[in-house]
């Protein structure tokens, strides 16, 4: 058994035992409801051992179990062996949901929660779908078991200039306060760190991979209240705010601040607002307002990129693109001249050659670097402990991404390393085919991510094949790499696709403990044409770098994605070479030539 996992449940089940809770949930949240957070809050991974951005920990007085979803499957498999701690498969018909598990379970009792760590929206739910059993907010009771915790960010942050983000703050904020019709009395809480940072033209580094700051905002009639640590930001950076309307509060005084809203209309996001925050507001009297749309005003202005951030997504899409040329020029000389390089070796080389830009400022998630069957495990991290060495033979899938000034990547290539055999080409080519008839989909207005979805998997469900993860998610401009609200999935999304949102492209097949295959491009959507029967939309393909034609079955290739393949090379080519020397520009060559 995994005595450290088991020592820190027996302390959790000491503390549940004194607050008379038969279970706690404790999910994998900070207060800000973000897909990636600080050490600081990592409480369910300090719990459970498993080290997934996604999923949530049951423990009751003699049991534990952790649900997360199919991304996470085989890590988690690992992860949880000797722990004591059941994994729960999301998504597959016979795992019952957390609440459904409970109810079985307990029967009657006291759940425990960190008020903090769920939204408005997930206790209402909870209390749904378990009536017998009575949701108790606690206060963070990690504080009591977690001794060497580590403490909450303190990372600069910084003002982005106009020249990147295309707006400034008060043309944003006069925006948001004409939707609300904010007037005396009426505020409106802003609390996910990626709406704060693009409402204000801040970035930062507290949590890695997405450059945001700390911090909750309250836009009202005349100011807007920024609830951050000062110390984050230079002198001239605090004056540029304080020009531009932004009053600079202590982040600790966000509570206090909600103390002193009694009779105002507060207008706040059901899913992002915490329940803690939710109970204040209501115990003071104030008047709670859901904000007109489901994903979120500043959610929406968000996701519909203006032309200077969209020509910031074109500019960093070409200084990835030059630096995963000498990425893959350098693997290939190590591979094949017997030098050999592992998996964490050939992440931490991909992002230095992405350093060399003077745009570049990190990585926009943990590069997945897969070769064989790691490459099956969709979201697998390397690590120097026990990844895999690289050789001449088989298929290696690397997913990985870049945060710049002028925008985010996301970019996923499986390359054969050696001569594949018939299977492993019928399966790229069929994900191939995939990827390129969403790239090509035209549409009409009002079509929603979950109808084009089949696009992606139909020549995979022809062959009785699939993949379980989504095909596409939003992608933020030097932010989140995962932003809402549109997506391209089987799960129904509301959203519709709009002219200036820009998504991901990436059907898959994985065959465990064989290999994995994912091929995925950056989209912008965009106007194609008007007709007498509506507006059409479609899609640019962002992002600039070669597809593997090697693992292409030509006799399966249609002629149609033949020639958008060949056109696609093209474009790559002449993006790209202006800026490489003449042995890249020869490798380029090789890899992009007409098939």
């Amino acid at each position: 058994m995994n005595e450290i996992i088991q020592t820190r449940l027996k302390n959790l089940r000491s503390v549940m035992k004194r607050r008379k809770l038969d279970a706690v949930i404790i999910p994998s949240n900070d207060s800000h409801f973000s897909e990636y957070i600080s050490d600081y809050w990592k409480c369910r991974e300090y719990i459970s051992g498993f080290k997934g951005s996604a999923g949530s920990v049951v423990v009751t007085k003699d049991k534990a179990c952790l649900w997360t979803d199919s991304r996470y499957f085989l890590q988690a498999d690992m992860e949880l062996e000797g722990t004591g701690i059941t994994l729960m498969k999301e998504g597959v018909d016979t795992t019952p949901d957390i609440p459904s598990w409970l109810s079985v379970e307990l029967g009657k009792g006291k759940v425990g929660i960190n008020g903090l760590l769920f939204s408005v929206t997930q206790i209402a739910l909870l209390r749904d779908k378990m009536p017998e059993l009575e949701i108790v907010p606690v206060d963070d009771f990690f504080s009591e078991i977690w001794k060497e915790r580590p403490p909450m960010p303190d990372a600069p942050a910084f003002l982005l200039g106009r020249e990147y983000a295309g707006e400034d703050v008060q043309e944003k904020v006069a925006h948001v306060r004409k939707i609300l019709k904010l007037k005396k009395k009426r505020v409106y809480i802003l609390s996910a760190l990626d709406e704060v940072a693009w409402l204000l033209n801040i970035r930062g580094n507290d949590v890695n991979y997405n450059p945001v700051v700390t911090a909750y905002a309250v836009v009202t009639p005349g100011t807007v209240r920024l609830f951050v640590d000062e110390t984050k930001f230079k002198a001239d950076d605090i004056y540029a705010l304080k020009q531009k309307g932004v009053e600079l509060v202590p982040y600790v005084d966000f509570e206090k601040y909600l103390h002193l809203l009694s009779g105002y209309e507060v207008v706040y996001n059901p899913q992002k607002m915490s329940y803690a925050h939710y109970l204040i507001l209501q115990r003071f009297g104030a008047v709670l307002e859901k904000e007109p749309l489901a994903a979120g005003i500043v959610a929406e202005m968000k996701a519909i990129k203006n032309d200077v951030e969209i020509a910031g997504f074109r500019r960093a899409v070409i200084e990835d693109g030059v630096a995963l040329v000498r990425f893959y020029i350098w693997l290939e000389e190590m591979v094949y001249g017997g030098k050999g390089v592992t998996e964490a070796e050939a992440a931490d080389k991909l992002s230095a050659f992405r350093a060399q830009s003077p745009l570049y400022r990190g990585e926009s998630f943990h590069p997945i670097v897969g070769y064989k069957s790691n490459g099956a495990i969709v979201h697998y991290t390397p690590s120097k402990e026990s990844s895999r060495k690289i050789k001449e033979d088989g298929f290696l899938l690397i997913d990985s991404g870049g945060q710049y000034l002028c925008g985010t990547t996301d970019i996923t290539r499986t390359i054969y390393l050696g001569t594949p055999g018939e299977q492993e080409k019928t399966d790229f080519t069929l994900v191939l085919m995939g990827n390129i008839d969403l790239a090509t989909a035209v549409f009409p207005e009002n079509t929603r991510g979950s109808q084009l979805d089949i696009l992606a998997r139909r020549h995979l469900y022809m062959k009785g094949l699939t993949y379980l993860h989504g095909t596409g998610h939003g992608i933020g401009h030097y932010l989140n790499v995962h932003e809402g609200p549109q997506s391209v999935r089987l799960n129904e999304n509301p959203e519709t696709l709009k002219p200036g949102m820009v998504l991901s492209d990436e059907p898959g097949l994985y065959r465990p403990r064989r290999y994995g295959i994912r091929t995925e491009n950056m989209l912008l959507c965009r106007e194609e044409k008007v007709t007498s029967f509506g507006r059409f939309y479609g899609f640019e393909t962002l992002t600039l770098f070669p597809i593997d034609t090697k693992c292409i079955d030509l006799s399966v290739l249609p002629l149609n994605h033949r020639r958008w393949l060949n056109r696609y090379h093209a474009l790559v080519y002449d993006h790209l070479s202006p800026y490489l020397s003449t042995k890249e520009k020869v490798w380029l060559m090789s890899k992009t030539k007409e098939i």
